[in-house]
């Protein structure tokens, strides 16, 4: 039996690339998988390979951005199956842009379907998950959030699924309902011209994603695997990030007692000061391009 017999997922985006991966994998290690993509025929070519090889999927063409669709996607998944114990938020829109270039199009959509399409599949999963008696749920961000030029919208939306699995966490702890995010690093078609291939940080000395084309989306599927099963108990509120060989966890301390200079009172000029003074060897690095921390005025 595998570790994952017995339970129900729902994975969005998984008509190819890392999705697919992760639908094929969830689906050997036992689990029924309602295999989720907007291009419905890639999701039911993916169900064909999973019934194939033995498993049990269903497909489903359903909009994540459209909150009745993702209510239909939930239901769909408790009729084939009778239950729902985890979800993958995987479906995702990429692009490129300067600011100045962006469209309110392009924009509104990847919004709605990076960050309103996951919490419509949250809220729709975790009602079932709690009446169920738990469940576990993964947010696919990436690394893009970290900083690269021309994605400002697609890693705002990114940022904002590593928001989401913190404050998640939390709330869904008491109903047993587990949520981390991940960052995985694979070649897909999204990542084979992404930036990081070119782009290297001021402190590497090689881009962030060399060595990609090395690295198969079914190398980092276990992780997803392991996280919806009984194997995570426990591990809940985390980022982690994971290139197939090498798995990490993304620290956060958002209340440490981080540098700070202590006034009666400020005013512009005396801010000025402190920037430039003792807060000036605290300033944080920033992006894959500027690693090192920006200049302030003498």
């Amino acid at each position: 039996m595998g570790v994952l017999s017995g339970k129900a997922a729902i994975v969005t985006g998984a008509g190819r690339g890392l999705g697919r991966a992760y639908a094929l994998d969830l689906a050997a290690a036992g689990a029924s998988v309602v295999v989720n993509d907007v291009d419905e025929a890639e999701a039911r070519a993916v169900v064909d390979d999973i019934t194939a090889a033995g498993g049990v999927a269903v497909a489903s063409g359903h909009d994540v951005s459209d909150p009745e669709a993702v209510d239909a996607l939930v239901a769909r998944c408790v009729a084939a199956f009778g239950r729902l114990d985890g979800l993958v938020n995987n479906a995702g829109l990429y692009h490129e842009a300067r600011p100045w270039d962006e469209t309110p199009h392009a924009m509104r959509r990847a919004v709605l379907v990076n960050v309103l399409g996951a919490l419509q599949c949250q809220a729709a999963a975790s009602a079932v998950m709690r009446d169920g008696g738990g469940g576990a749920i993964v947010n696919a961000s990436s690394g893009g959030m970290f900083g690269f030029p021309s994605v400002s919208t697609y890693a705002a939306t990114k940022g904002a699924l590593a928001a989401l699995t913190y404050s998640s966490a939390l709330d869904l702890e008491a109903a047993g309902i587990r949520v981390n995010a991940i960052s995985p690093m694979a070649l897909t078609r999204m990542t084979a011209h992404a930036l990081g291939r070119d782009l290297a940080p001021s402190t590497q000395d090689a881009p962030p994603l060399a060595g990609i084309e090395d690295k198969a989306p079914e190398s980092v599927a276990p992780l997803v695997t392991f996280l919806l099963s009984d194997l995570a108990e426990g591990i809940t509120g985390q980022f982690l990030r994971f290139d197939g060989r090498r798995v990490s966890v993304v620290t956060t301390n958002a209340f440490a007692d981080h540098p700070h200079v202590t006034a009666a009172g400020w005013t512009p000029a005396s801010l000025a000061d402190a920037f430039a003074g003792p807060l000036a060897r605290h300033l944080q690095p920033y992006g894959v391009e500027r690693r090192l921390p920006p200049r302030v005025r003498a």
